[in-house]
């Protein structure tokens, strides 16, 4: 999938992030669990994450993010005309989380959606609402991705496997419709393999939800499921792959872009990703030690925190990056 210069520009005028206050470090599960924060560290990267609380719900910390988000962008809420949620830990099927952040926003009777698509959800929500921003559907948009899925793993030996990994929070970017036709999106990939769903799912239906060859157990409800041995296997192949085919799509080399912004899943995949294409470690950023794999929520706070530092600006080429359930991978190449 590629998308072309068409339509207006589009530009990144807003950014925000918000992380729950509770922060569980290696050694808080060293006391819960048979692991260590040295066996932690060196097969993920991660050092801590932020587990949210009962209050911190996903419809929370979208509305923290959000706000923030507004404020960097110097609008006000009934600017906005579209707000677009990325999460698989919405606060209920019906109604759609988005339309309660736009209530709590006090964006008016705007349109609203949740979109899922696991990790990816995050930049295949990007790459759609970029196309409803350049078609001149829509001006000002705004695209929250949160997920609270620590309430999805078990803080025991026997589900060791996720919870390490996982951590909470929201990020949120404005997007709104430019002058300048350079702005935008030059290229995107999303990719999806559902045959082999079965490696990383969330059930909530034991019949249903048991992929073949794995015996069913009422303690899988509910809670994160994965095969982590092939999940990352899938994971350090398409990564480097997905970046290969966008940077071939914008006819650019890798060097050409100024920054990565990929999901944070895995250190070692990010750093694999990294040597694969020589790549400076200033070009590639890294939050997974602080704040584990966020889901939806990965892409856009890594964003934030890199235009609060100053180290992503206006002018610049960006890649944002991801993989995830279904299985899907994807990008998608902006020029800021």
């Amino acid at each position: 999938m590629s998308a072309g210069r068409t339509g207006a520009g589009v530009a990144i005028v807003g950014t925000g992030s918000a992380l729950p206050g509770t922060i569980l470090t290696n050694a808080d599960l060293e006391q819960v669990m048979d692991t260590s924060d040295e066996w932690i560290v060196q097969r993920t990267g991660i050092r801590s994450r932020h587990i949210a609380s009962k209050d911190e719900t996903t419809l929370a910390l979208s509305v923290r993010s959000l706000r923030k988000a507004l404020d960097d962008a110097n609008l006000k809420p009934e600017d906005l005309d579209l707000v677009i949620l990325a999460s698989i830990t919405c606060e209920m099927t019906c109604p759609p989380t988005s339309c309660r952040i736009v209530h709590e926003i006090g964006c008016g009777q705007i349109g609203a959606l949740d979109m899922s698509a696991a990790c990816c959800g995050f930049v295949f929500s990007l790459n759609a609402a970029h196309a409803m921003v350049a078609s001149g559907q829509h001006r000002t948009v705004a695209l929250v991705g949160t997920d609270t899925i620590t309430r999805h793993v078990r803080y025991t030996t026997s589900g060791r496997g996720t919870a390490i990994l996982f951590g909470d929070a929201s990020g949120t970017l404005i997007l709104q419709a430019s002058d300048d036709p350079t702005r935008g999106m030059i290229a995107s990939e999303m990719h999806t393999d559902g045959g082999r769903w079965g490696e990383l799912y969330l059930p909530t239906d034991l019949e249903r939800d048991t992929p073949p060859g794995v015996e069913a157990s009422p303690d899988h409800l509910n809670m994160i499921q994965m095969n982590g041995r092939a999940v990352f296997k899938f994971a350090v192949g398409k990564f480097s792959q997905v970046i290969q085919q966008t940077l071939d799509r914008a006819g650019l080399r890798a060097d050409d872009v100024d920054m990565y912004v990929c999901h944070q899943s895995n250190a070692r995949i990010i750093s694999a990703a990294r040597e694969r294409f020589g790549l400076s470690e200033d070009k590639v950023y890294v939050n997974i030690d602080r704040v584990g794999n966020t889901v939806s929520a990965s892409v856009p706070v890594c964003l934030d925190e890199l235009r609060s530092s100053g180290r992503v600006r206006e002018g610049q080429r960006i890649m944002f990056v991801a993989f995830g359930g279904g299985l899907t991978w994807g990008a998608s190449l902006w020029q800021l």
